[in-house]
């Protein structure tokens, strides 16, 4: 009796969160799948269901294949480069110094440097993408061009060359990102016990035997959170690219994405049921990468 007591009080505390999660989250996804076999526009009374064709039009969509090049190209370097970069601050802050070279504590101002670190974390999305559009500018009035003409150097087209655009995309999406992974990692490595660095600092270790056979096996599974959740921001996208370069995918098709293709059929071309069916698609190539991370990366539990 006391534990069916229990179980009705727990039911009773998750039930408003549950119904609130279905009706805005589970639903909406329900009604994407089922829009995605139709050939709405969006506004018309009448809904016209046209099974799999859509799917099949994405196959033979040029602009869908190029999107999904450039999200793997932001797959593989977005988390590649943050996670380095983070981990290498973070071990700098946390067990980077010391005196004796023991390398058990962080710099000094270890403290003034998180919250610096983290400052672009807290910026608005729009903010980031107005900053960097005076930033990247063509002529000698943006910054990065300001600097190259003083050293005789000609202006470069950041955001509209086409070799150029997708890297300074993902070049922002780092400078943004990593801020808050110096502070994930270093929570990590604050919950490390001292005694193992300290242990393997009096046997001869140096910071990067520290780092490599320490630090990362027990950070190994806040990484892979934090690529997870790198992974899914490479799959997105859409606020900064649209702020930067607009939402036609220029300078020719290098920034095109699919939640900024999807967008442009949904509400510029009123092809609501295709531009569901990329959300499907998009929605499953989000769950697979997790999986895939998950399972690829899985490891027994280190025990600290």
């Amino acid at each position: 009796m006391r534990r069916l007591r229990t179980y009705g009080f727990v039911a009773a505390f998750l039930a408003v969160p549950f119904v609130l999660y279905t009706v805005f989250v589970i639903s909406p996804y329900i009604q994407a799948f089922q829009i995605s076999l139709t050939s709405w526009n969006g506004y018309s009374s009448v809904v016209s269901y046209v099974g799999l064709d859509n799917f099949g039009r994405l196959l033979r969509d040029e602009v869908f294949w190029r999107a999904l090049r450039n999200h793997g190209v932001m797959l593989v370097t977005l988390p590649l480069v943050t996670i380095a970069i983070a981990l290498f601050l973070s071990f700098l802050l946390n067990l980077g110094g010391g005196p004796g070279g023991s390398g058990v504590r962080g710099l000094w101002g270890s403290r003034f440097y998180r919250v610096v670190f983290f400052f672009p974390q807290v910026l608005a999305v729009a903010v980031v993408g107005v900053l960097f559009q005076a930033i990247y500018r063509p002529d000698e009035v943006g910054v990065l061009n300001g600097v190259l003409a003083r050293l005789g150097i000609e202006p470069v087209g950041w955001l509209i060359e086409p070799s150029l655009a997708l890297w300074s995309v993902i070049a922002v999406m780092v400078w943004q990102g990593v801020g808050f992974y110096v502070v994930l990692f270093s929570a990590g490595m604050a919950a490390i016990p001292k005694d193992y660095f300290e242990a393997a600092a009096l046997d001869g270790a140096g910071r990067l035997r520290l780092f490599f056979s320490i630090t990362l096996p027990l950070l190994r599974d806040t990484v892979q959170v934090g690529w997870i959740y790198l992974g899914i921001a490479a799959l997105d996208g859409f606020a900064l690219i649209q702020v930067l370069v607009g939402n036609k995918g220029e300078p020719d098709g290098a920034t095109t994405i699919l939640p900024i293709t999807i967008y442009n059929n949904a509400f510029s071309y009123g092809k609501v049921g295709y531009a569901s069916a990329m959300g499907v698609a998009l929605f499953f190539l989000t769950v697979t990468f997790a999986v895939l991370t998950l399972r690829t990366t899985r490891r027994e539990r280190v025990e600290l």
